[in-house]
């Protein structure tokens, strides 16, 4: 018999637990097998610990490594030395990460430097500008290079994956864990009132803006946009915006929105919340990955407000348009789906290319078969079988 394994799951942000926590609770089915361990570095402290909450997941270890203002090299250091120790007392037989942040980066470093099994969950994306997002593309490039098993979310991230040489039989196209999460957390019943959030019947228009390269001139240029809108559909539109926490997001969306009648400044939302007010919003305006991957599931177009994407395929399935950040095309965009019925639907009822909510049990089952506990290897993620249907 196959001895149990043990699992370091480490991650740091809300958008990396949203995406991991479903495969902790698929791995606690299979306690014979595995013996998981949750590591948060706390890249991201109090939004972290809301979905925590949620998937009621008490880490195994805190790193506690959030330090306001802290840079990149920062994270890095304090992740290496705080997961140093735990992988030495735990002697684990493998680490998951997920995605593209620096905690991912260093924790598969750590991985490296002890010579333990790596396997990257969101593997596979690309936009083949190393700069754009920052530092995400190569966060995750250097991830792919470090890992042994990669569990891509599509079948384009699949090819990008084959395309740089990774070898074919260590990669499982499994679906994106985020449409798990979502499912998850949409069944749960929430007032929007609960959280200050009173709209009305006009067409609420939710805004998130926070990426590195969205900062200065970019961010300034959202703003115009959303300040024209706001004023030329004034009878017909609420903009909700949670403005992010970083202290150059908050300086320029303050400054530039604070009083305008249609345009709300909230602070961020924790997850649940979230989800429902993107339940209710007509559309969304957005920088975030994960958000393209969300909102086609709840029947919600999105307007990426981004130069490039590492998930063309939602561009494809026209569930989302990338519009980028200049303030005259993003009012275009957005009033093509405020004035046109047939823009709007064609966006709306798109099949969402990135799951089907069975992601973390087909991680979990390529776990099993990988290390000989199941001898039959889980069937891949199929969009056109699967066709995503849309969460009510």
């Amino acid at each position: 018999m196959t001895r149990k394994k043990k699992i370091l799951f480490v991650f740091g942000t809300r958008p990396e637990a949203i995406k991991m926590l479903p495969i902790v609770k698929e791995i606690e089915k299979h306690k014979d097998a595995f013996d998981p361990k949750v590591i948060v570095t706390g890249q991201h402290r109090e939004m972290l610990d809301q979905v925590l909450k949620i998937f009621n997941v008490v880490p195994d270890y805190d790193l506690k490594i959030m330090e306001e203002n802290q840079t990149l090299s920062q994270i890095v250091i304090k992740s290496l030395k705080g997961l140093e120790d735990i992988i030495k007392s735990e002697k684990p037989n493998m680490i998951i990460v997920q995605g593209d942040t620096t905690s991912a980066f260093a924790a598969g470093l750590a991985a490296f430097y002890h010579k333990i099994s790596l396997a990257h969950v969101e593997a596979g994306l690309r936009t083949k500008n190393k700069y754009n997002p920052y530092p995400e593309e190569m966060n995750r490039k250097l991830i792919t290079t470090l890992s042994d098993l990669h569990f891509a979310p599509t079948m384009m991230a699949t090819q990008s994956l084959i395309d740089e040489g990774v070898n074919k039989n260590n990669i499982y196209l499994t679906g994106n864990t985020v449409i798990d999460a979502l499912g998850f957390v949409v069944k749960k019943q929430f007032d929007l009132k609960k959280a200050g959030l009173n709209l009305d019947k006009k067409k609420t228009i939710l805004v998130t803006a926070h990426r590195r390269e969205s900062f200065g001139e970019p961010m300034r240029e959202i703003c115009r946009a959303v300040k024209a809108i706001a004023e030329k559909f004034s009878k017909k539109v609420k903009m909700i915006v949670p403005v992010h926490k970083n202290p150059k997001v908050r300086e320029t969306v303050n400054k530039m929105l604070k009083g305008i009648e249609e345009v709300s400044l909230i602070e961020p939302l924790e997850y649940l919340p979230f989800v429902h007010l993107m339940k209710a919003s007509h559309f969304i305006l957005t920088d975030s990955g994960g958000i393209q991957e969300e909102a086609p599931s709840l029947g919600k177009p999105v307007l990426v407000l981004r130069e490039n994407t590492e998930r063309p395929e939602a561009i494809i399935a026209n569930t989302v348009k990338l519009v980028g950040t200049k303030a005259e095309n993003i009012v275009k965009e957005a009033e093509k789906l405020l004035t046109e019925q047939q823009e709007y639907d064609k966006m709306a009822r798109a099949v969402n290319p990135y799951g089907d909510g069975q992601a973390a049990k087909r991680i979990v089952d390529a776990l099993l078969f990988y290390y000989g506990f199941s001898a039959s290897k889980p069937e891949e993620f199929n969009v056109e079988k699967s066709l995503a249907q849309k969460i009510k």
